[in-house]
């Protein structure tokens, strides 16, 4: 079977890498293929069409999107708890919360992160259809060169960038201006679930377990990881995968545990989805996603 990432080998995958270098997956009776996936591959499609066994795909938003384009898949865990997403102003430029991005010059990702600006700003009485917010690039140095007043990054990976280039930011995370949702979905078809369940379970076991075990030995998840990576950054990779451990555990996992899918979350998203009229009609949240395998996971793989 295979697993389809949607990006290349970094810390942002450590666990499912950790799994297959560890012989979690092979433990569970699975062979387990790793493809990488990139700017011109859509996870969710390949795992909808068979090409793909499971994902390691995007946001909730993500998920919703696929599911009103009739993408049979289902998220069956998320990696992390909470959203990775930040929104950043140089640190002199007199910004000091959201409530002052009005008549500024934002840009985010139009792949879904503009719709977590938008609750961000909705969020602080700020009607974002009045506001300039432009389609960003995948490069920071438009807002380096002070093209944009407020831009979208990642905490785990565009942030760090900024930090290691030494350019002084204010930040102000999504999660910290009343953005729900969770990010790193765990996706399988709705006919592999239905005619494989133990292949699911026994995957989603072993990932998780790899998720626990990276977290709790990061320089060995970072070693693993620059070896099936291509030209990477050690201490960026010690970074990344530092922040990532941060966001898997935050909130109810120290208690619930790692990979778990937060319902109500989703249930809040596809509300401001449809408030944005991002989605045309709401999504049947039971349909997308499902704690079901997560559930079973023995406790001992997930929680920390």
């Amino acid at each position: 079977m295979s697993v389809r990432l949607r990006w290349v080998a970094q810390a942002q995958f450590a666990g499912i890498y950790v799994a297959l270098d560890k012989g979690f997956y092979k433990d569970a009776g699975l062979d387990v293929k790793i493809n990488p996936g990139g700017p011109n591959v859509n996870a969710e499609t390949m795992v909808a069409s068979g090409a793909d066994t499971f994902a390691i795909t995007g946001m909730t938003d993500a998920i919703l999107f696929a599911r009103e384009k009739d993408l049979p898949i289902v998220t069956i865990g998320m990696t992390l708890a909470t959203s990775p997403y930040a929104f950043v102003a140089q640190e002199d430029a007199g910004i000091n919360s959201v409530k002052d991005f009005a008549g500024k010059t934002m840009s985010a990702w139009f792949t879904g992160s503009q719709y977590q600006l938008y609750t961000a700003l909705t969020n602080a009485g700020i009607d974002p259809s009045k506001e300039t917010v432009v389609s960003q690039p995948f490069s920071m140095q438009p807002f380096i060169d002070g093209k944009y007043d407020i831009s979208t990054v990642t905490t785990y990976n565009e942030l760090l960038s900024l930090q290691e280039q030494n350019i002084p930011v204010k930040v102000f995370r999504a999660d910290e201006n009343g953005v729900r949702g969770q990010d790193g979905a765990i996706i399988a078809s709705e006919e592999t679930i239905k005619e494989k369940p133990e292949i699911v379970q026994a995957f989603l076991n072993a990932t998780l377990k790899g998720w626990k075990d990276a977290i709790e030995h990061q320089d060995d998840a970072v070693n693993i990881i620059l070896k099936h990576g291509t030209a990477l950054n050690r201490e960026h990779q010690v970074r990344m995968m530092a922040e990532y451990a941060k966001l898997a555990t935050a909130g109810d996992t120290k208690t619930k545990g790692i990979g778990y899918v937060d319902l109500d979350a989703a249930k809040a998203v596809n509300e401001s989805l449809v408030r944005f009229k991002a989605l045309k009609a709401p999504q049947d949240v039971s349909a997308a996603f499902t704690n079901r395998f997560w559930d079973q996971v023995p406790a001992e793989d997930k929680r920390l």
